[in-house]
């Protein structure tokens, strides 16, 4: 597996706090069977992260896992602000990517889901980059399942967080966008080992194999997808929303 949303570098946003920090998320990710995390630092203006040095932040995580023998692989890549997005250049959204391929992991504007995240996705499909909307369902609306349904036919995908649908608070409305074809990958969104989510997946995709729509694609939901994702190789989505 493939955890795609982690704030796993150290002291560079809300994430994790220092080094050892970050080394026992990576355990918390082994320890699942995930085999490699996107680092996702925010990429916002309330955050003062410095693009041009997240390849080497990365690679240096990456020493440190090798040397302490923790099987995980840490890739580059950045949550980008909605807000934010049209002011990166070309080099810049190629720094922040997932892995190595075109795919820019967006993070709605605060608030209830509107006709601008649209125009972002639609922005980002002209500069030739698809487009993983993050944590929607932190964006409440009343017409929150049809706007999550424009943006997949705008050629988005959907990144639900995994914890969520074990939280009995929140679980039922996850259950409903999954249920509604309107999740397409899993990610941990973990910032930290000293509390909140952990950089776990496995136990939510449990859950999705109770799910009718999604029961025959879980392989494709916690490994091709994600995978083909960071590789920068075509992607179709073999289900379509329910609405």
């Amino acid at each position: 597996m493939i955890d795609l949303h982690c704030h796993i570098l150290d002291a560079i946003d809300d994430g994790a706090r220092d080094a050892d920090d970050s080394v026992a998320m990576a355990r918390q990710a082994e320890a699942d069977g995930i085999e490699a995390v996107c680092a996702t630092p925010h990429i916002r203006h309330d955050h003062d992260v410095r693009i041009e040095e997240l390849a080497a932040r990365v690679a240096g995580l990456n020493e440190r896992l090798e040397r302490e023998l923790v099987a995980v692989k840490i890739l580059q890549g950045g949550e980008v602000a909605e807000t934010t997005v049209e002011d990166l250049s070309e080099e810049e959204l190629a720094r922040v990517a997932l892995g190595s391929g075109s795919w820019i992991l967006l993070e709605p504007a605060p608030g209830p889901l509107d006709d601008s995240l649209l125009r972002r996705v639609a922005h980002l499909a002209e500069r030739g980059h698809r487009t993983l909307i993050a944590h929607p369902e932190r964006h409440l609306s009343h017409d929150m399942f049809e706007r999550m349904a424009a943006l997949v036919a705008e050629g988005a995908l959907i990144q639900a967080t995994a914890d969520f649908f074990l939280r009995e608070e929140m679980a039922r409305g996850m259950l409903a966008m999954a249920e509604r074809g309107l999740v397409h990958v899993l990610s941990s969104d973990a910032h930290t080992v000293l509390g909140g989510r952990p950089v776990r997946i496995s136990p939510a995709l449990e859950k999705l194999r109770e799910v009718e729509i999604l029961a025959p694609h879980i392989d494709w939901i916690a490994k091709t997808a994600p995978r083909a994702i960071v590789d920068g190789d075509p992607l179709e989505v073999p289900f379509a929303p329910e609405l």
